[in-house]
């Protein structure tokens, strides 16, 4: 995993998706130390974001257990980190030495248009959805003074508005025992001094995830989300300047930021319905040590 201390170059992305192939180091999305047994054999899994950083780890930790993989990616940014991700997956082997199938779909999840596409696209490669991931995010810095109507819109239809379209489309073809997991974040329990509207809208994934499982709970539809802490994903140096950069995670107890590889886990015990059948409305922390109350 990674060190202690000042553990990243300077460097800065002018734009937004963050892209991975790019960054230095490379984030890390795998570990020998996972070991796959069969966890989720014959189920279907779309994940959004799922090019890079987090996403990818989630995809590549599903497939390793069995699972059927679709993912999402921006369209004339991420092109090459969704093929490096659809390579990974494709050379993916589970437990059994099987080659689980997977699948890149284009899309701007801000839009419900596309986020209808996205589904019905997947559903038919596959016929269903079994698990739900909703973890496409994006983010900038800047005080209240800074933030117009243009950019807190954005924000706000790619973090919360995509999770609404994604799990209204994607619940028309969910049974019972499928699984929702959205992506929410440490800022929304501690806020960030710098982040203001990205805080605010994993804030309502929150509220989101806890009133979406009183509804869907007669359903047999569990639905957690997971919060992770200071992760090196695409993100971080597409919305932070060189000396953020360089200190990145050194603030929390573990004093380093985490891997992807170090948050996927949690997305894989949530989607195991033998691992978390008694879990719904919850979040779970992979943050390096943060204490959080609510």
């Amino acid at each position: 995993m990674a060190s202690k201390g000042h553990q990243f170059p300077p460097q800065h992305q002018p734009t937004q998706p963050g892209i991975e192939y790019i960054m230095v180091p490379r984030p890390q999305f795998s570990t020998s130390e996972y070991k796959p047994s069969n966890k989720l054999v014959n189920k279907v899994a779309l994940v959004t974001g799922g090019d890079s950083g987090i996403g990818r780890s989630v995809c590549y930790c599903f497939a390793l257990e069995g699972a059927t993989v679709a993912f999402t990616y921006v369209k004339g940014q991420e092109d090459r980190d969704a093929a490096d991700t659809l390579q990974i997956l494709r050379e993916c082997r589970t437990a059994e030495g099987k080659q689980p199938v997977a699948m890149a779909v284009a899309a701007d999840l801000g839009f419900d248009k596309e986020c209808k596409r996205v589904v019905e696209e997947v559903v038919a490669a596959f016929g269903r959805v079994d698990i739900l991931v909703n973890g496409a995010a994006e983010q900038y810095t800047g005080t209240v003074e800074e933030i117009d109507e243009k950019r807190l819109e954005r924000v706000f239809r790619t973090n919360i508005f995509s999770q609404f379209f994604m799990v209204r489309h994607a619940l028309k073809h969910m049974k019972e025992g499928s699984a929702i997991i959205n992506t929410t974040s440490v800022t929304a329990y501690k806020g960030h001094l710098q982040l203001l509207d990205y805080a605010a809208t994993k804030g309502a994934i929150v509220s989101f995830t806890r009133a979406l499982a009183l509804q869907l709970a007669s359903k047999g539809i569990r639905v957690n989300g997971v919060a992770p802490g200071p992760i090196w994903t695409p993100l971080i140096p597409a919305s932070f300047d060189n000396e953020d950069i360089e200190s990145f995670g050194s603030d929390v107890l573990m004093k380093r930021a985490g891997q992807p590889i170090e948050v996927a886990p949690s997305y894989v015990f949530l989607a195991c319905n033998h691992c978390s059948s008694y879990f719904t409305g919850q979040i779970l922390h992979p943050n390096g040590g943060t204490i959080v109350n609510g």
